[in-house]
């Protein structure tokens, strides 16, 4: 049975209840339809299961290796253009088209997202620099590092700005939704070559040693750290809405209280799922304020 056909309500058997039939249905957290079955279909390939699980040892050597080398050499090898071009070879060559679709989704959400934060904050001096990318061959510019970049950089040119101003986020009159679309067409079409079998999890598993390896130590601290962001930026959101709710939802540690850089691999992911729910989230209010009179 494939997992498309496990998506069936009909095929619910009270006495065997499938776990990603209960996950597909839930609705407690919002997500994009496409991006669930996207995520469900890696989270049940046996790249997860089965290579993810061999895989692992190896890579936790390689990782805590490639450490001690940088506690030696802090800034050598490094090479951005390098790793970037790595990357792209490796999501095009060997990841799945539902791990690449994930992968792009997430810096076109991300620029959404400070987007939306940027228009309805009045008078704050921040620069964008939007990443949207729609194909792999866009990666090579080094999106991955500018997309950590142009977290901290918002947060410290937001938080600038209020501070200067002696005030704090409020609760706009009427929200601006305009930074935000839940239409993301336009990708390329991603190759199903036999070899295109890895998942987003074990795509990230691999490579995370690799940015270690490629970027300078406080490159890379300062990427890793940068998933716990996700926190201040729900705060920042839950002010404009006026409701707390999406913070259920919106976690992977406060950044103020760091954790190992070794978890990296997995804090990706809840980034990634962070990131999507709130979008899914921001996406609905987007629709109920469309449908209600001004």
């Amino acid at each position: 049975m494939t997992l498309d056909d496990r998506f069936d309500f009909q095929r619910f058997d009270r006495e065997d209840p499938d776990p990603w039939l209960a996950l597909y249905l839930d609705n407690s957290i919002p997500f994009h339809e496409e991006a669930k079955r996207a995520l469900l279909r890696g989270n049940d390939s046996y790249s997860r299961r089965y290579l993810l699980l061999g895989l692992r040892p190896f890579i936790y050597v390689f990782f805590i290796l490639v450490h001690f080398i940088r506690r030696i050499f802090p800034t050598w090898p490094s090479s951005s253009k390098v790793l970037h071009k790595l990357i792209h070879w490796g999501l095009k060559n060997f990841a799945t088209p539902e791990a690449n679709l994930l992968i792009l989704r997430h810096f076109n959400i991300g620029t959404q997202i400070l987007g939306f934060i940027r228009d309805n904050v009045p008078n704050v001096d921040i620069t964008p620099h939007p990443l949207t990318p729609k194909t792999l061959y866009e990666l090579r510019d080094n999106t991955f590092l500018q997309h950590d970049l142009n977290i901290y950089n918002f947060v410290i040119e937001l938080s600038q700005s209020l501070k200067e101003q002696n005030r704090d986020i409020e609760p706009p009159a009427r929200l601006d939704f305009s930074s935000i679309s839940d239409d993301f067409s336009g990708y390329e079409d991603f190759s199903r070559g036999r070899w295109n079998f890895v998942d987003i999890q074990t795509a990230i598993e691999l490579y995370t040693p690799l940015y270690l390896l490629f970027l300078p130590r406080n490159d890379f601290v300062r990427a890793a750290n940068s998933l716990q962001l996700d926190e201040l930026i729900g705060v920042y959101v839950a002010k404009l809405l006026g409701t707390d709710y999406h913070l259920n939802f919106v976690v992977n540690g406060h950044p103020m209280v760091p954790l190992s850089t070794l978890q990296a691999g997995y804090r990706l992911m809840m980034h990634g799922l962070n990131a999507e729910s709130l979008h899914a989230y921001l996406c609905r209010l987007k629709r109920e304020q469309e449908a209600t009179p001004s």
